[in-house]
């Protein structure tokens, strides 16, 4: 046996000699960043031992070894509502309900009174499930790599999660959790498959078929949600591998089942999913845009937590940024991606094709010239000296492939339905990034064109908003599933020309 003892607080933990020093520390309760799922990619996991810092996803514990951690786990900033339309609800005696949306990233949940529909309390936490990967293909893989058991720990890192804020918010309103009669649940298709501890692995693979997509409807106590013994639990439907019900839930609360124009409806995040309203027809489709918008894969990136910079503007007096919590900045999120990468455009120390302008090209009397440096044969810009914060070429790459990915998806949609942007009455944006996203970003670094600039609707968290509306109604219910019946989802790799569009829309703008 071996042993492993945590400078800062003394704890000491007892593991197998040669152990992973990244999965002990996560099996002890202990927080280690590691959005690649320990593959050693991402080196978010740093840790020191014996004063040498190291990666803990490719540490083995041998002996008697003390670590110190390098990171905390810091406040995050989650949306909880969203656009709410009329509706008319059913009638109900008494009890509670709970809605719940489950993303890749977080988990919000609402505690509603039934017979006022008013939301008594809610809760939101960052998904459990980020010790197993970061985004929904790691999660996937780690069901691979852990065929006996990976099903059943991913099911208990959510439902674990649920019922720790379904306590919290019961706790808060005065409410038992037994007077709860239903809980509605919106999440990816992915997200659904790990709750309801169904294997999710045909997701991550072609032909991408999901075990199920229709709505279910089934006890809460069947997969260890603690309520009462009646309680019921309803997952709302999905389209397919990568449209789920988060997007159906979107689409409805969006009302584009009724759009008489042309209206755009698009959730940015790991995947951005868009679905078109047009002419009565409605059709769907969903790029990787990768984590890099969320603030992964970039050299200094994190997600939308307290220090993350959130806003960045280059001036002749030099570099302002703007932090979350007004902390000192720890790292940038997607919010300040995008901002910096925009900002990089616009002062021409970043050209159309994403590369850098070489400094030699630059005067000395230049306010640009100290921003950039070299790292090695790198370019590279200097975003906060103090806090030893940079924009690599790599990082902008990132942000340059998302674009691509979501605006591509955006125009082989609108090919196919044969209208222009000009066409469009409306761009809805959905989610807890979307809302965090200011028009100059998105037109700025042409994730979304000029021509909508003054078409954008945020509509906030309109998947929770979704499941607000299935509890509170049996009539939404059944037309939310007859909406998923009528989405037509259209493959973009199978699309004519994609390859083109794709790497025509990886082109930045002008400025």
């Amino acid at each position: 046996m071996a042993e492993v003892i945590i400078r800062q607080t003394g704890q000491r933990i007892v593991c197998e000699d040669g152990a992973n020093l990244l999965e002990t520390l996560l099996g002890a309760g202990i927080f280690v960043d590691n959005p690649c799922n320990g593959k050693g990619k991402c080196g978010k996991c740093k840790v020191k031992v014996e004063g040498e810092t190291l990666l803990s996803c490719l540490t083995e514990v041998h002996g008697r070894m003390e670590v110190e951690t390098l990171h905390k786990e810091r406040k995050h900033k989650v949306l909880t509502k969203g656009y709410l339309p009329e509706f008319e609800k059913d009638a109900y005696d008494g009890g509670y309900g709970i809605v719940i949306d489950i993303g890749t990233t977080t988990v919000v949940t609402g505690l509603i009174d039934l017979q006022t529909g008013k939301e008594l309390a809610n809760a939101s936490m960052i998904n459990a499930q980020k010790h197993f990967g970061l985004d929904v293909l790691t999660r996937i893989t780690y069901e691979y790599e852990h065929p006996e058991t990976g099903i059943q720990e991913l099911q208990e890192a959510i439902v674990n999660s649920i019922n720790g804020m379904l306590r919290e918010v019961c706790d808060e309103a005065g409410v038992a959790k037994e007077e709860i009669c239903e809980i509605d649940v919106a999440a990816n298709c992915t997200m659904m498959h790990m709750l309801l501890g169904v294997d999710a692995r045909s997701i991550g693979r072609s032909p991408y078929k999901p075990e199920f997509l229709e709505a279910k409807m089934l006890k809460a106590k069947e997969i260890g949600i603690e309520a009462g013994d009646d309680t019921v639990l309803y997952c709302l439907p999905q389209v397919s591998a990568y449209i789920g019900a988060d997007i159906v839930a979107g689409a409805y609360v969006c009302e584009m089942q009724k759009e008489k124009g042309n209206v755009l409806f698009i959730d940015i995040g790991t995947n951005g999913e868009i679905v078109l309203a047009s002419d009565g027809r409605l059709m769907c489709c969903s790029c990787a845009a990768g984590p890099a918008l969320e603030g992964m894969n970039i050299s200094a990136g994190m997600r939308a937590a307290e220090g993350a910079i959130e806003d960045v503007k280059i001036t002749e007096h030099g570099v302002e940024v703007v932090t979350i919590g007004d902390q000192n900045p720890v790292g940038i999120c997607g919010s300040g991606i995008l901002a910096v990468v925009k900002e990089l455009l616009r002062t021409g120390l970043v050209k159309k094709n994403g590369a850098f302008i070489k400094k030699e090209k630059l005067k000395e009397e230049d306010y640009r010239y100290p921003m950039i440096q070299l790292n090695g044969t790198k370019r590279e810009f200097i975003l906060h000296k103090e806090a030893n914060l940079f924009v690599t070429q790599g990082d902008v790459r990132q942000v340059q492939l998302a674009k691509g990915a979501i605006l591509s998806g955006f125009v082989a949609l609108l090919n196919k339905a044969g209208i222009s942007m000009d066409d469009l009455d409306k761009v809805m944006i959905a989610g807890q990034f979307g809302a965090h996203l200011p028009a100059d970003s998105l037109v700025g670094t042409g994730i979304l064109p000029e021509a909508v600039k003054d078409k954008l609707v945020y509509v906030g968290n309109s998947s929770k908003t979704g499941a607000y509306m299935t509890l509170m109604s049996k009539k939404v219910k059944r037309e939310v599933e007859e909406l998923a019946a009528k989405m037509d989802y259209m493959e973009l790799a199978e699309t004519d020309n994609y390859e083109r569009v794709f790497t025509e829309s990886m082109i930045f703008p002008a400025f």
